[in-house]
């Protein structure tokens, strides 16, 4: 009987993989996949798992997407690659911190646009079906960036939002009761008060993504700590306009 039962469990765990990577999208793992895509970006990938990201995000081809703080742009390829040339990225940048550029030449796409904006400002074109917010929801709240009305804001990106339309956070997780003071120095924010932010503007929240869950991560220190950067326990929240 112990002999079976190794069996099987050997062959569910050789199916895992496969069968786990048959949950991304094939226009995902493509993106993913990318030879464009700079080494030092894919070297970041077993972190950051975009391609998990992406699909939980809904992101799809021929959708307009508009993504808040694409920095270099490490988002910014893949999601130009899975939208498609029907569809649009709208890359809102800080004009404090960026111009855009290093998102503009990461993708080098004519589906890809950007903007700069007075920090937590923005103007789009015309109702996009996702916003994007990647490990930057909480310097919306650091107030040395600029003053920022987070009830404003969300309720802007609701108003810019198709019906239907999702709004996607992921960032770094945060004790309970953690204060907009601790905010600016650990660069992290509680879940739970992005959800009361984000539905207090109307979204509803409709899934929780965890796979970017790590519990050895010290939620007291700094998201830059060398002891921890790049493997912080980080959530995902996928938010749909009704």
């Amino acid at each position: 009987m112990k002999t079976i039962f190794i069996g099987a469990l050997m062959l569910a765990l050789t199916a895992s993989g496969p069968a786990l990577a048959a949950e991304l999208p094939a226009y995902v793992a493509a993106a993913i996949a990318d030879s464009t895509r700079p080494r030092a970006d894919t070297d970041r990938d077993a972190l950051r798992m975009p391609g998990e990201t992406i699909a939980f995000a809904g992101v799809k081809p021929g959708m307009t997407v508009a993504e808040l703080f694409p920095g270099g742009g490490y988002f910014t390829r893949p999601l130009s690659d899975v939208v498609g040339p029907k569809g649009h990225v709208y890359g809102i940048e800080n004009v404090k911190w960026d111009d855009g550029s290093d998102a503009k030449a990461a993708a080098g796409r004519a589906n890809v646009s950007i903007q700069t904006a007075t920090f937590g400002e923005f103007s789009l074109p015309q109702k996009v079906d996702l916003f994007w917010i990647t490990q930057n929801y909480h310097d919306l709240h650091i107030a040395k960036y600029g003053a920022v009305d987070m009830a404003a804001f969300n309720r802007h990106v609701f108003d810019s939002l198709k019906s239907g339309g999702i709004y996607f956070i992921l960032d770094h997780q945060a004790n309970p009761g953690t204060a907009e003071a601790d905010i600016a120095r650990l660069h992290r924010i509680e879940k739970a008060q992005v959800i009361r932010e984000v539905t207090a503007a109307g979204f509803r929240l409709v899934a929780e993504g965890d796979f970017l869950h790590r519990p050895g991560d010290d939620h007291t220190k700094s998201i830059f700590d060398p002891s921890i950067r790049g493997r912080t326990d980080q959530y995902a929240l996928k938010f749909v306009k009704p």
